[in-house]
């Protein structure tokens, strides 16, 4: 054999990126290895922190000082050894960006293959594919130009024009905004009285000094009082270069202050007190000029066998793959090819549902997921290694089925696919699975299991033992207080759904993936009184950023240290007055090494703690602020729960956290270095707060072990036998088995879906096997 064929495994030894403690591992190249263990027990730490993280670090090494210089720069992961890695292209849950202007067919490339093929074939003909581009504005100029030509300076008139798609009046966005003025001020009060209501625009700083000394209007003076131009001035102005004080500074209305820095977003996007704002203030309606396709009259007036590019990019992925398919043209065939190949792409990975006008602000955690590997379904690339995410999220068990298929192919062409996964489905499939535990947190981080999938089963881990349990159907359910009733209901493929959803229960809403559950939650149910919604969007946060500050804990706290030692409670927040004056309350000294992977060496004056020697002096119950923050959720229940440290708002909380299953997370743990699942729980816990009758759940059991779903479960019951009522949107089997109702839609996804197929309980599901849900649940249970 020669020596070259004997690396066949990617060797990791002493592996310690985030709670891995000296992890040493050996993955065999050309398989498909799949990673397991309860949320938090290490895996994406050792997939995506160590092994994905250092093979893109050396990749960027190879490119040039100068190119480098452009590059993000990657700090090795805290390894020892790292041997056999080959090129990794990771493919995680991150959700897609959600920029107003991102479409399914922009972040794919399927809409440069289509204003392509219309700039070639389209009737009548407009020139460039710029022409049939929303995101391109038609514009044209005329003027003087000054030119070097041998050795003098001649002037010689030129003209430009563009021809663009963009729709001038929504400027390609497909919406128009419509602004209630009374979210923007109180017209009653003066600027100086505090008349603005816009989060972040406070008279104290910058724009008191623009609003005092621009000159516009008097900010002394009642808005109700402006004439018609000082209000058009606040309003409307656009940015105009004004002396304040001697500094240069820009003047700028409010509504287009406002259009750019909080509407060119996507609303999910925002902070949550912005994106309330928005919610509050500004009213999105279709834009009447394009009908909301985003391009101009032009753009839509150009065909191709009397479909136009906006007609071809409102269709269902899959009848456009047909529609493709009947273009017969020699000139753009090897064009029809790849557009051909793309589309069925899309269909071959389950979202031939979707269209290329979707927002990709708009699709779920899944799909966000599935649309990224569609550029690597058709990829001639071998030796490669593929890093998913748990790609079952979102995913009926009628479509993992498939999905296991596409991973099979991917390692069939000679590739290594790593895969971070909790379904005993995609389990089943695995060459080599690698079990981390035995707990989450401080409480895992080790390798518990090496070896086949029959090894597993005997292995005694915690996964062992859970990965063959299988949930009963309920034999008593609850019966309901009343009705959510909600009537034609038609938001993207919903077929004027009626529906009475119960109340006082635990009602799970399920269907294929496309059947149009997040369309009937969002369009007829999020948002009425009384309705807490915790969706999959990701949670804001910095490094800064930790449980304690997410959750709203740490307020409380720091009051409570206050009044014990009688100073302020800004002492006691490492973002103020509390930081230690050397790293800025960071814990940690960034040292910038140019192209080089900059250095975080741990602060020397607070060794880490972030705040202050002489803050550290002040006690509660004996524990200073950075022992607190230290604590783990449990421990720190206890120590708030009684005693002089007594504190109900703060103990409130982390009863909540156990309850979410977060007990073993610290309070100061950074929120970058959480998993998605735990990132998902934090939010739930969070939520749970808000003052509601009815909790809408998106996929509660994305990112937890089957060990966890129990507990999830426990949580549901708990929250139902309060009063609560309890609607959850979820695939996984255990948590439809638990329910008292199941509302099923279907049959298929897109126009194939959209309708009720089922109502009832679980029992009467399982017996009638009259749907793709029904027979899937009766053979999860046996039935």
């Amino acid at each position: 054999m020669q020596v070259a064929d004997s690396h066949d495994l990617i060797r990791v030894q002493g592996a310690r990126e985030n709670n891995l403690k000296n992890v040493s591992v050996e993955i065999p190249k050309r398989r498909l290895t799949v990673f397991t263990g309860v949320s938090g027990s290490g895996k994406s730490s050792l997939v995506f922190g160590t092994i994905a993280a250092e093979s893109q670090r050396m990749i960027n090494e190879t490119y040039s000082t100068f190119v480098q210089g452009f590059m993000p720069t990657l700090a090795r992961p805290d390894v020892d050894v790292l041997d056999g890695l080959t090129t990794a292209i990771i493919v995680d849950q991150e959700r897609m960006g959600a920029n107003a202007r991102s479409t399914v067919g922009t972040a794919t490339d399927a809409n440069a293959l289509l204003r392509i093929l219309f700039s070639r074939l389209g009737n009548p003909y407009l020139g460039s594919p710029q022409a049939y581009s929303f995101n391109v504005a038609s514009i044209s100029g005329a003027g003087a130009v000054s030119i070097e030509r041998g050795g003098q300076t001649v002037k010689e008139r030129r003209s430009f024009s563009i021809t663009g798609g963009m729709c001038s009046r929504c400027e390609g966005r497909g919406s128009v905004t419509d602004i209630d003025l009374r979210a923007l001020y109180d017209d009653t009060k003066s600027l100086n009285k505090g008349a603005l209501t816009i989060p972040g625009y406070s008279m104290d700083g910058w724009f008191g000094r623009i609003f005092n000394g621009c000159g516009f209007f008097d900010p002394n003076k009642a808005i109700k009082d402006f004439t018609r131009k000082e209000l058009a001035d606040l309003l409307h102005k656009e940015p105009t270069k004004i002396k304040i004080e001697g500094i240069n500074l820009t003047y700028e209305g409010l509504i287009p202050k406002i259009q750019k820095s909080m509407l060119t977003k996507d609303v999910d996007s925002l902070q949550p007190h912005i994106r309330a704002f928005v919610e509050r203030a500004v009213t999105f309606t279709v834009c009447p000029d394009c009908n909301g396709t985003r391009l101009n009259e032009g753009a839509r007036s150009s065909t191709i066998n009397e479909i136009s590019i906006a007609d071809a990019c409102g269709m269902q992925i899959s009848d456009l793959a047909e529609w493709v398919r009947g273009l017969n043209d020699s000139s753009v065939a090897p064009l029809l090819t790849a557009l051909e190949l793309l589309l069925n792409s899309f269909v071959q990975i389950g979202l031939g549902y979707l269209s290329l006008d979707r927002a990709s602000g708009t699709l779920s955690g899944g799909e966000s997921q599935r649309t990224k590997m569609i550029r690597h379904l058709g990829s001639s690339l071998t030796d490669v290694t593929y890093v998913f995410d748990e790609p079952t999220i979102g995913l009926h068990p009628h479509d993992i089925q498939r999905m296991n298929t596409l991973l099979v192919q991917l390692r069939d062409k000679g590739n290594t696919v790593l895969v971070v996964e909790h379904k005993p489905e995609m389990i089943a499939i695995a060459d080599h699975v690698i079990d981390l535990g035995p707990g989450a947190g401080s409480d895992g981080g080790e390798v518990v299991f090496e070896g086949s999938l029959a090894g597993l089963r005997t292995s005694g881990t915690l996964t062992g033992r859970h990965l063959d349990d299988r949930a009963a159907v309920k034999s008593t359910v609850r019966a309901p207080s009343g009705v959510l009733p909600v009537r034609g209901a038609s938001a993207h493929n919903l077929q004027s759904v009626d529906v009475d959803i119960p109340l006082g229960v635990l009602t799970v809403l399920t269907g294929v993936a496309g059947s149009g559950k997040s369309s009937l939650i969002s369009g007829s149910v999020s948002g009425r009184d009384g309705v807490v919604t915790v969706d999959q969007g990701t949670i804001k946060g910095s490094r800064r950023s930790n449980p304690a500050t997410y959750t709203g804990m740490l307020e409380p706290i720091r009051k409570a240290f206050a009044k014990a030692n009688g100073v302020k409670p800004s002492l006691f927040s490492s973002n103020s007055e509390g930081a230690c004056p050397n790293c800025n309350g960071a814990g940690v000294i960034y040292t910038d090494l140019g192209i080089m992977a900059g250095v975080a060496i741990p602060c020397e004056v607070c060794e880490g703690e972030r705040f202050q020697a002489s803050v550290l002096d002040y006690h509660l119950n004996g524990r200073d602020i950075s022992e607190v923050l230290a604590m783990s959720v449990t421990e720190a229940e206890q120590f708030f729960g009684a005693g002089e440290s007594r504190i109900p708002a703060a103990h409130a909380i982390l009863c909540r956290l156990a309850d979410v299953g977060l007990g073993y997370l610290s309070l100061g743990q950074p929120l970058p270095t959480l998993s998605g699942g735990e990132r998902q729980r934090l939010k739930l816990a969070t939520q749970m707060a808000d003052k509601g009758d009815v909790y809408v759940l998106d996929e509660p059991t994305a990112g937890l072990h089957f060990a966890d779903v129990e507990n999830l479960l426990g949580l549901l019951d708990r929250l139902v036998d309060s009063g609560k009522s309890v609607i959850v949107i979820e695939h996984h089997q255990a948590v439809m088995a638990h329910a008292d109702w199941i509302i099923d839609l279907g049959p298929g996804a897109g126009r194939d879906g959209g309708r009720i197929v089922f109502e009832g309980t679980p029992a009467d599901l399982v017996a009638g096997h009259s749907t793709l849900t029904g027979e899937h649940l009766a053979a999860y249970v046996g039935a």
